[in-house]
């Protein structure tokens, strides 16, 4: 998979932006913060991983190079363990809006919320 063209980090839009021969994609920060590639964010081997919940005014702080082939992104929470394949981020532009449906549902499902002021409660009657 080829590495982005170009990449931008726009701190006050809190997101993204990848240039690819194909077009241009936003990926927002809380997207990449909850998708984190990470062992803490998607388990240990075989374990499952955890649903984060409560970014959704994360920032990135900055990104740097990792190698030749992925991309370490330092986020404002303090959250910077994940390399980002190209591969990777390919994969999350690309199944952009269905992943964020998802995570959205999963959310909902657990009783969580995007805000970490907020707590979500189910009433059951």
């Amino acid at each position: 998979m080829s590495s982005p063209k170009k990449i931008r980090l726009d701190k006050a839009g809190k997101k993204l932006i990848l240039h690819y021969p194909d077009g241009e994609f936003e990926l927002p920060a809380e997207y990449l913060r909850v998708y984190s590639p990470s062992a803490e964010v998607r388990g240990h081997g075989a374990s499952e991983g955890i649903l984060v919940s409560g970014k959704i005014h994360v920032g990135i702080e900055r990104v740097a190079a990792a190698g030749r082939y992925a991309l370490q992104i330092y986020f404002d929470d303090g959250h910077d363990s994940g390399i980002y394949t190209w591969q990777y981020l390919r994969e999350l532009c690309d199944t952009h809006p269905q992943k964020w449906r998802d995570y959205l549902q999963q959310l909902e499902n657990a009783g969580k919320g995007r805000d970490p002021d907020e707590s979500a409660v189910k009433f059951i009657g």
